[in-house]
């Protein structure tokens, strides 16, 4: 199948990298949280909780960047021939999978950001740098947050499987080349 210009249709560098980057601290960040919540109270179990906080702080910024970027660099349009063959359904999931997945970027740390602050825990960026809180200290506001910081965590990571889902069935099914888009190096 041929594609229309590599140059029009592949992401840029920064793209590519911002891409990659949160997408690897994503699933980090995941696997280290849903070890954490296992384990019994010890100084590890401390420790991964203020790795969890200061790598979900990174995330934030990491997805401001994100964000910032594909608002100031449009990414570029479906090659012509992929976008006539994808259903409509197809389009639809496509844009609604990246609108909440961005939408997630910042509401996961956020809620955690707010059920550390209401819990009393503040979080003091790698070692150094004390952020301020977010809500005031409640242990019933704690209470009422902590499982919308678990909810939204996990809609993120199932996001993200329908998305790679998808990578897949463009890569293996429809053999359409989508993948290159997004991958680092020539194109």
């Amino acid at each position: 199948m041929t594609h229309s210009s590599p140059r029009r249709t592949r992401y840029g560098a920064v793209a590519i990298g911002l891409h990659w980057l949160l997408a690897a601290a994503l699933i980090g960040i995941f696997c280290v949280g849903l070890y954490m919540a296992g384990l019994p109270f010890s100084p590890m179990r401390l420790k991964l909780y203020n790795w969890h906080k200061w790598a979900g702080v990174t995330i934030l910024a990491l997805s401001v960047a994100r964000l910032l970027w594909r608002l100031t660099h449009r990414p570029p349009a479906l090659p012509v021939d992929i976008a006539q063959a994808m259903p409509r359904w197809q389009h639809v999931a496509h844009h609604g999978t990246h609108h909440l997945m961005y939408a997630l970027f910042f509401i996961v740390p956020l809620v955690g950001w707010a059920y550390s602050s209401a819990a009393g825990f503040p979080i003091v960026l790698f070692g150094v740098l004390p952020l301020p809180s977010f809500v005031p200290v409640s242990p019933e506001l704690a209470e009422a947050i902590k499982p919308w910081h678990r909810i939204t965590a996990y809609a993120l990571a199932g996001l993200v499987v329908l998305h790679v889902a998808a990578v897949v069935k463009h890569q293996l099914i429809d053999r359409d080349g989508l993948l290159w888009r997004m991958l680092p190096g020539r194109a």
